[in-house]
């Protein structure tokens, strides 16, 4: 299957779900102008709320990873997977900077002295 949830996770259901469309991405299992499945689908497929495909589908939007659509639904917008792989690894490196205790401000500091 395209998205998978681990229901036992501390991460969010719906991140769960944009992380595995933006792995789908990086993998080229997706591309530009495909389709994802629709929220009722989906969310029947993984036995959530219609509410949470709609939150990570919501969240890849924010990200310019899809295009939502009035009667088209969700529509691979990305021309590339490294857009995709880029975002996974910014919040792979948040969270982890944040587990090992750094805080907000100190994480931003950090980008900044790599970004010089």
């Amino acid at each position: 299957m395209l998205v998978e949830v681990d229901h036992s996770s501390r991460v969010a259901l719906a991140e769960q779900i944009a992380a595995s469309v933006r792995r789908a991405l990086a993998e080229g299992k997706l591309r530009k102008g495909e389709r994802l499945p629709s929220a009722r689908a989906l969310a029947q497929a993984l036995e959530v709320n219609m509410h949470t495909v709609l939150r990570g589908y919501q969240i890849l939007r924010e990200e310019k990873l899809i295009d939502l659509r009035p009667g088209r639904g969700a529509v691979v917008s990305a021309a590339t997977a490294n857009r995709a792989v880029a975002v996974e690894a910014c919040r792979y490196f948040v969270r982890l900077a944040r587990e090992s205790g750094f805080s907000d401000a100190e994480i931003l500091g950090m980008v900044e002295e790599t970004m010089e």
